[in-house]
């Protein structure tokens, strides 16, 4: 099932079949660097505990297609309200929904994929989902994705000091929010 569509970007729902292809992005050093960490590839046993055994509900996993071509994930989620007391959030009465992706084919960065990704889920969590706010935690690092956050009208809020354990160390994140205008 098509989740929304972005020109020659697409994310459908996760199958179980989907399974292999995490396997292998996520078993990927440079993918990793980034997205959980090179310490921490993901072998067969690893994705079906944390793709598909989960009964978390209100977390929607997706499949990314460029072109008919899976190329990586996305998730999004309603915040939940320890994450909203984290974000200096927790007397918001509005729909906050938080997003997490990577693009699994290294070969296809830097060419506008992210843009076209974050730019469709933004526009499906407001006019779908009807996200009255949109928040992710990058790493402060990950100066690729926070460019392409912010070509999408994400604003950086606060410093988040050592929010991610990532290869061995905690890792100081930015807090990224998008309004709908």
């Amino acid at each position: 099932m098509v989740i929304f569509c972005n020109g020659d970007l697409s994310v459908r729902r996760l199958e179980r079949e989907d399974a292999p292809l995490l396997v292998r992005w996520l078993s990927d050093p440079a993918v990793l660097e980034y997205y959980g960490g090179r310490d921490c590839p993901h072998d067969m046993e690893k994705v079906q505990a944390e793709f598909y055994s989960r009964e978390e509900e209100e977390i929607h996993r997706g499949i990314v297609q460029f072109k008919g071509r899976d190329i990586g994930y996305i998730q999004f989620y309603p915040v939940g309200s320890e994450e909203k007391d984290v974000y200096g959030y927790a007397d918001y009465t509005g729909r906050i929904y938080g997003m997490d992706q990577f693009i699994g084919e290294p070969q296809l960065w830097n060419q506008g994929i992210g843009s076209l990704l974050v730019g469709g889920m933004v526009q499906h969590l407001v006019e779908v989902e009807q996200a009255d706010l949109i928040v992710m935690d990058p790493q402060c690092r990950n100066h690729r994705a926070l460019r392409v956050y912010e070509k999408n009208g994400f604003v950086r809020g606060k410093l988040l000091p050592e929010r991610e354990w990532h290869e061995g160390e905690r890792r100081d994140c930015w807090l990224l929010s998008y309004t709908p205008t």
